[in-house]
């Protein structure tokens, strides 16, 4: 099972990704662990990569084309993966088109987490972190125990500056732009399925898992 998570800044898609990956078994692979992987490694497209990054450089299609080959040739995706933040672009998209075809893997399911603007700077906005041990609070769903104030070490939280609202705007502003092709590049597929994110992490969770379930019991029969 091929399994395709998007979703904007604040919406959710981390805790998604690993409650998914968790119950399926399934590694997640992102664009920046591999990415990372490949320069711990050492590999030539390692140190490539290496090269383009120190000198500011954005990494082209073709070197994470071939990063993701090598990482989904690895015994722990056998059973599947799941791609968080691949494809981002229709470029990568046509791509891994080609790459499930040519290895006989099933045509992947798109999950779409969709959140409205105005829901997801509140979200990020709401954010605070401790400058000393790193956690994290959010004002709307995980506040600290005392106002404004770490509960590990009474450290004053702040706002960091990617939380900042204009900054948070135009991150969205970013994404959209980037994104909506590759949406539209698969938005008529079968298994295509757009999810409202302004719920309950548990409550996406069990929508999630009534798509898919259907779909692992399908595969199972055909086998």
């Amino acid at each position: 099972m091929v399994l395709l998570l998007f979703g904007p800044p604040g919406s959710g898609k981390g805790t998604q990704s690993r409650l998914i990956t968790n119950w399926l078994g399934i590694p997640a692979i992102s664009t920046g662990d591999m990415l990372r992987s490949e320069i711990q490694a050492g590999t030539e497209l390692g140190e490539a990569v290496r090269c383009i990054m120190t000198s500011g450089g954005l990494v082209g299609d073709d070197l994470v084309n071939q990063m993701l080959v090598r990482r989904v040739s690895q015994p722990d995706c056998l059973n599947g993966f799941l791609l968080d933040g691949y494809p981002r672009t229709v470029y990568q998209a046509e791509y891994l088109d080609c790459l499930l075809a040519d290895q006989a893997l099933p045509k992947p399911i798109i999950l779409h987490l969709d959140v409205p603007l105005d829901a997801l700077v509140g979200r990020l906005t709401s954010r605070r972190q401790c400058p000393i041990c790193g956690t994290i609070y959010n004002l709307l769903h995980q506040p600290p125990k005392k106002a404004g104030v770490c509960d590990n070490d009474a450290t004053a939280l702040i706002t960091r500056k990617d939380d900042q609202e204009d900054v948070v705007r135009e991150r969205l502003r970013t994404y959209e732009a980037q994104t909506r092709p590759v949406l539209a590049h698969y938005q008529d597929r079968k298994h295509f399925y757009q999810i409202r994110g302004d719920r309950s992490p548990q409550y996406i969770f069990e929508e999630i898992t009534g798509i898919i379930e259907p779909l692992l019991a399908k595969n199972l029969a055909a086998n």
